[in-house]
């Protein structure tokens, strides 16, 4: 028999979290399945679950009676950790729900239904272009039914099976909303995976789950995406500087939950605390978003630092790194050689936190670009890109990792290449968390990220080298070589688990069991409106009698356009194309 829940508590609403997460982790798998196109690298579910899982994290580390103080805190860990549309997505959908309920002790039905529209409201608003079909869609349809049902009935936990029973009628018919599902037999990944966090909340409720956070498997999770590609090379720049020529010798890093009212150091002011901070060290990062800040600082005296912030409120995540210690560590481990070259520095190295602001002017601008494989970050590197962060196809970089990566460069503007359509909504987000002027440029693909970055020009200001790169996006065709992973129907291309798979501009093309049939179709395709430049990008997998095959297709086919083949080293796509 169900539970009667008149109103939720706040840890009546962990728990309901805490069993949306396990639920969601153990699906995540089946999520990914529901990917339209039959790739390996369809990753809503992870995107979705290492979003939540972020969240978690940070309910897990204190119980909170006050319900809107644990939405709030979950919020925060969404928002930072988002990771993909998906996850986007999820966070604004709990951003909103929290903002409903801020002021509550707890909440009853009509409370409940009405922080869930306003989550739907705050995630419609973030998205530019919403697509229904989707999980806005399932996650309207359930809210505007819990509105409805709200009037009906005070029972917080019958309200909840109400939304469940609605959003898995609403996903249901995504392929109805969405052609490219019904084409393809499947309902929208998104949708399912928060109807599997409904699914928690309800089980929560009734109790037919284990109720604390050790029914959530952390330890299981997927691997995250890398941190700031450059930091793989920190032994190379770590070897051209001394021990003691570190001025700041602690890497110091925390949260501040903002006091409401007046403390001890007034009222909190960002620009008045970033000036203090600035006083006790360098390579300084404060985001603030309403009630939390975070920071990363580098101090000598960490316990002035964790003091002076301390009067503005509650410290979580303290981290403090001893960066003396490190780098004679990584001098060691580099071998002998390394500490024989090791001289003072003359200034940052590139990949390594921002230089003091103070002490050396922001060049006009910088850059920042999300690729995988090295042979690609090499490319961006030469093109004058100050910030590779690792991610792409396979793996999404969180909000936070966006964040951070931006504070690394020291530039009056940063431009901001995601590389890829699931990673431009958390560029965006990462983009209004830091008080730095950034700005994304929509590239979806690889090709289109050295397009946009070719037509830089460096004399032009930063609105027109946005408007100059982004128009360049268009003028370049992407092509991609991969492998399905199922069998389906697309377009009237019929696909079979192990086909080569041709995809130009995000368009399935061409599927065969031949890599050099796929590779001659697609490019085809790419090449019938015309084309001077031919560039390929091999990936990690790809055998190199099929990639000195591919060349000689091209040179034979197209011998007019000029044909650069280049070294990638990115997972899971064969090739990388793309035709100017």
């Amino acid at each position: 028999m169900s539970k009667r829940f008149k109103i939720i508590t706040g840890p009546d609403f962990t728990s309901m979290i805490y069993k949306g997460a396990e639920l969601l982790h153990l699906n995540a798998g089946n999520v990914n399945a529901l990917n339209v196109f039959p790739v390996p690298d369809g990753d809503t579910g992870t995107n979705m679950n290492m979003t939540l899982t972020s969240g978690v994290d940070e309910l897990k580390k204190k119980t909170y009676p006050h319900i809107g103080k644990a939405a709030e805190v979950l919020s925060k860990g969404l928002l930072m950790g988002a990771r993909g549309n998906s996850g986007v997505i999820l966070s604004q959908l709990f951003r909103g729900f929290a903002k409903a309920i801020q002021e509550e002790e707890s909440i009853n039905a009509q409370q409940l239904a009405q922080a869930l529209q306003q989550g739907v409201d705050t995630a419609y608003k973030a998205v530019v272009k919403p697509v229904e079909g989707t999980i806005l869609t399932v996650a309207r349809e359930a809210a505007k039914h819990a509105v409805a049902s709200a009037r009906k009935s005070d029972d917080a936990g019958d309200l909840m099976r109400e939304v469940l029973v609605k959003a898995k009628e609403a996903l249901a018919r995504t392929p109805d909303q969405l052609p490219v599902l019904k084409q393809v037999g499947v309902v929208d990944a998104g949708g399912q995976g928060l109807v599997w966090i409904y699914e928690g909340f309800v089980a929560a409720l009734d109790g037919s789950l284990s109720a604390g956070p050790e029914a959530y498997p952390t330890a299981a999770r997927s691997v995250a995406a890398s941190p700031v590609r450059d930091e793989e090379h920190s032994l190379r720049a770590q070897a051209h500087m001394a021990t003691e020529d570190i001025e700041f010798g602690y890497c110091t890093e925390f949260m501040i939950r903002l006091e409401p009212g007046e403390t001890s150091g007034g009222e909190f002011d960002e620009a008045r605390f970033r000036s203090e901070l600035e006083t006790h060290g360098d390579s300084l990062l404060v985001v603030a978003d309403d009630d939390l800040v975070k920071v990363h600082v580098h101090a000598e005296y960490p316990g002035n630092v964790l003091s002076l912030a301390q009067r503005y409120g509650e410290l979580t995540r303290i981290k403090i790194e001893n960066m003396r210690e490190q780098h004679s560590h990584l001098l060691a481990e580099d071998g002998p050689g390394a500490a024989a070259i090791a001289e003072p520095a003359s200034g940052t190295d590139n990949g390594q936190p921002a230089v003091d602001k103070d002490a050396q002017p922001l060049k006009p601008f910088g850059f920042v670009a999300v690729a995988a494989g090295d042979g690609i970050a090499a490319i961006f590197d030469n093109l004058g890109v100050d910030v590779i962060l690792s991610g792409g196809q396979t793996m999404n970089p969180s909000t936070e990792e966006i964040v951070g990566a931006i504070d690394k460069v020291a530039a009056e503007t940063v431009f901001v290449f995601p590389n890829n359509s699931n990673i431009i909504l958390a560029a965006q987000q990462a983009r209004d968390l830091t008080d730095r002027r950034v700005v994304v440029l929509p590239t979806k693909t690889i090709p289109q990220g050295f397009t946009a970055m070719l037509a830089f020009q460096p004399n032009a200001t930063a609105e027109r080298n946005a408007e100059l790169m982004e128009a360049s996006i268009g003028e370049v065709q992407s092509g991609q070589v991969t492998h399905a992973v199922r069998d389906t129907q697309i377009d009237g291309i019929d696909i079979r688990e192990g086909d080569y798979l041709g995809i130009h501009n995000n368009k399935i093309i061409a599927s065969a069991p031949l890599l050099e049939d796929v590779c001659r179709k697609l490019l085809d395709s790419m090449m019938a409106a015309g084309g001077e430049v031919v560039t390929v990008l091999s990936g990690a997998d790809a055998p190199e009698a099929e990639t000195a095959r591919l060349a000689e297709l091209i040179e034979d086919g197209y011998p007019e356009a000029e044909l650069e083949i280049l070294a990638g080293g990115q997972p899971v796509y064969y090739y990388l194309i793309s035709v100017e």
